[in-house]
């Protein structure tokens, strides 16, 4: 399961997408975020649907690895669908004791999931498409007017890239010490919730300590490499939009008119 988790992990390729600048899909990527908060009716969502449809197809991903990144959400989705079905107020469908579902909870669970599995598709599609490198200077430019006010634009990016880069290579040191303490009798699997939740605290020790080693060692190695920082810092290939960053803009642009224009009319 730890390991199906597909957020921070680089598919190379030569597709569309990755092809984009990083800056680019950055900034795609947060507009979009807001054009799924903006879809309020199921036009809005078929539009949305359609247009993930169309960025999964430009990046030439495999299937498999996309779906691999929705399995750890089958969890949040249940408890997602469950709250709204049963805590939504209006025309009643049917009950389960206490619990009464209604087709207005039905409308917003039904909503509530395709944000999620959106959300994450796209997400992972960023990161899929994007090495490292390429996504820390993309986040530095991002970043760079703010330097005016003190920000360490560079350091920041770093920062945060080495974050998202040690998301898939810690779910796999915790899926290899979970796996080691099977073997020597652990129960991972079995037991109530609070039992499950207990069984997991000896992971965190060999965790803690495998992260800090791992911190260590990548400190060195740039320590090794003189690295200073952004200061001076030349880059082998310097970033540039091209006429395909234009198009990816007008895209999301007029997606986004399109969902605000009808979240306007049906208001």
């Amino acid at each position: 399961m730890l390991t199906d988790i597909t957020l921070g992990q680089y598919f190379p390729g030569d597709s569309l997408l990755h092809r984009l600048d990083p800056r680019t899909k950055i900034l795609a990527t947060l507009l979009f975020f807001c054009g799924i908060f903006l879809a309020d009716g199921y036009t809005s969502y078929f539009i949305l649907i359609a247009f993930t449809v169309i960025l999964v197809g430009s990046a030439d991903i495999p299937a498999k690895l996309l779906a691999r990144s929705l399995k750890p959400l089958w969890l949040l989705i249940i408890l997602t669908v469950g709250v709204h079905i049963f805590s939504t107020p209006g025309t009643v469908v049917f009950s389960i004791g206490p619990l009464v579902a209604t087709i207005e909870g039905i409308r917003q669970a039904s909503f509530m999931t395709v944000r999620l599995v959106l959300l994450i598709l796209v997400a992972s599609l960023l990161t899929l498409t994007t090495s490292p490198i390429v996504l820390t200077d993309g986040i530095e430019h991002l970043l760079s007017p703010f330097r005016r006010i003190g920000l360490p634009a560079h350091e920041l990016a770093m920062m945060m890239t080495i974050a998202l880069r040690f998301i898939p290579t810690l779910l796999e040191e915790t899926d290899r010490i979970m796996k080691a303490q099977t073997a020597r009798g652990a129960d991972f699997a079995n037991g109530n919730i609070l039992r499950r939740i207990k069984n997991m605290v000896p992971l965190l020790v060999p965790l803690f300590i495998s992260a800090f080693r791992r911190a260590d060692e990548l400190a060195v190695a740039m320590e090794a490499r003189c690295y200073r920082g952004g200061e001076n810092r030349t880059r082998m290939k310097e970033l540039q939009y091209s006429y395909r960053d234009a198009i990816a803009f007008l895209a999301i642009t007029v997606l986004l008119v399109l969902l605000g224009g009808l979240r306007w009319i049906a208001h």
